[in-house]
Parts: C-alpha cells; sequence; structure tokens
C-alpha cells in the first residue's frame, strides 16, 4: 500500500530531462510498492499514477500510523489476491469494511474465523439455506468463495475501528469502480450481485446484455425483508454460470 515519492523534493532543481526521469522513476516506485495481485496491478495500474490515489495512499499510510484501522494492513487489497482478474466469475459489491476487532480481512460480509456471524451474514447464510439447501456454515469466512471466483469487493476498502464510514469519499470509491468498470468492460459472462441501493448505483453502468446483473433490498435485518429474501441470487448465478460453460460456485 506504499507510495514513495523520493524525488518531488529536489525536481525544481534539476535540469528538464532529469526532472523527467526521476517523475518517471517515482512512478515507477509508486507501481511497484502497490501489493496487489500482479492480472490486478497490470489492469489498475493507470490508477496508481492519479492524483486521487497518491492523496488516498497518503491518507490511509496516516491512518494506520495514527489510530486503529481495519482491516490489517496486508488485507487491504486481499479481494483482488485471492481472485485474480481473469479467475472472477461473480462479483458481489459492498459498502464498507466492518468496524469491529477482528471481523474485517479485506473481503465484504466475510468474518475471520471464530468470529460471531454479523447480521447481514446471517441472512445471507439464511438465504442460501432457504435457496440451495446448504446448511449454516460454522464459519463466516467466505475465502472459500474467493477462491472459485467471487470477488468480494467493498466499495471502501479500509475503515477507523468503531467509526463506520470513517473513510469514505477519500478516494476508494474511484478505485473500486475503475475495478468494476475494468471487469464489466473486458469480460463477459460474469455475474454482479447488487444488494442494496448503494451498490446499485455503484453498479448503474454494468451492461445488462453481457452480463447477468442480479438486483435485490440488502440483506441488513432493516432490509432483508423488503426483497432479499427470497431472491434465489445463489442457483440464479450458477444458473448463468452453468449456462455459460462456467463451473458453478459451491456456496
Amino acid at each position: 500500500m506504499t507510495v514513495t515519492d523520493t524525488s518531488s523534493f529536489f525536481v525544481p532543481f534539476l535540469l528538464p530531462h532529469r526532472q523527467k526521469d526521476l517523475l518517471l522513476q517515482a512512478k515507477t516506485i509508486r507501481i511497484m510498492n502497490v501489493q496487489i495481485e500482479e492480472s490486478w496491478k497490470k489492469q489498475l495500474e493507470p490508477e496508481f499514477e492519479k492524483d486521487y490515489f497518491i492523496q488516498l495512499t497518503d491518507f490511509v499510510r496516516n491512518e494506520y500510523k495514527s489510530t486503529q484501522i481495519y482491516p490489517p494492513g496486508k488485507l487491504i487489497f486481499n479481494a483482488f489476491n485471492l481472485c485474480p482478474f481473469d479467475k472472477a466469475k461473480v462479483v458481489i459489491i459492498g459498502q464498507d469494511p466492518y468496524h469491529g476487532p477482528g471481523q474485517a480481512h479485506g473481503l465484504c460480509f466475510s468474518v475471520n474465523d471464530g468470529v460471531a456471524f454479523p447480521p447481514s451474514l446471517k441472512n445471507i447464510f439464511k438465504e442460501i439455506q432457504d435457496d440451495l439447501g446448504i446448511p449454516v456454515p460454522e464459519s463466516g469466512n467466505l475465502t472459500r468463495w474467493a477462491n472459485q471466483g467471487v470477488l468480494l469487493l467493498n466499495a471502501t476498502l479500509t475503515v477507523r475501528a468503531h467509526q463506520a464510514g470513517s473513510h469514505q469519499k477519500k478516494g476508494w470509491e474511484e478505485f473500486t469502480d475503475a475495478a468494476i468498470r475494468a471487469l464489466a468492460e473486458q469480460r463477459e459472462h460474469l455475474v454482479f450481485i447488487l444488494w442494496g441501493a448503494y451498490a446499485q448505483k455503484k453498479g448503474a453502468f454494468i451492461d445488462r446484455n453481457k452480463h447477468l446483473v442480479l438486483a435485490s433490498a440488502h440483506p441488513s435485518p432493516l432490509s432483508a425483508y423488503n426483497g432479499f429474501f427470497k431472491n434465489k441470487h445463489f442457483s440464479r448465478a450458477n444458473e448463468y454460470l452453468t449456462a455459460h460453460g462456467q463451473e458453478p460456485i459451491s456456496w
């Protein structure tokens, strides 16, 4: 996640060709220091050079130095690292990492082994059981989904402890928009699952003729009975994948 710009202080005092060389070197260092899976790095590399991303990484680095931030720094890009660009089959869009101790590990809706299920995750498992007859698992760790090609992507990738939404509108939304756009434009026959108004707005641009877009109410207890339950998104996703020659997800 580290961004290093070793040359900016000296650049004004250098000859033009040396300024250009050092700026290029600084950009290269920035890109190399973003610890993200290689296929995603290739797709998102243009973002690393943009002003918003430089400001974002400065902000996030300072936050980790000064207060408790979730998830742990090495897991910020966990969703990308577990689900390479070319392996993604399903995209589930969340909003914000969990902000309680030990919960967030870089996958939306997922919690670490041994952590109690948050209410939304309870309802997700309840819908899977109703839809597919799969019993509720002992662990809320969804790494097994990610390993099968489910990109579990929060719109915002970091958060302050006990302060929901504290890292919103700092640049993460633009970065994750770029990731979703890359998938939507360069891949085909993906399943995008959009629960709640926020995710639906974020995925509004996705071509419904090229991909399957499943939208419903959010699994939060506040809205689950307004259209999340009985949406059968998990069986519908698998039917679509199978129809397009893909292995279904073992939910």
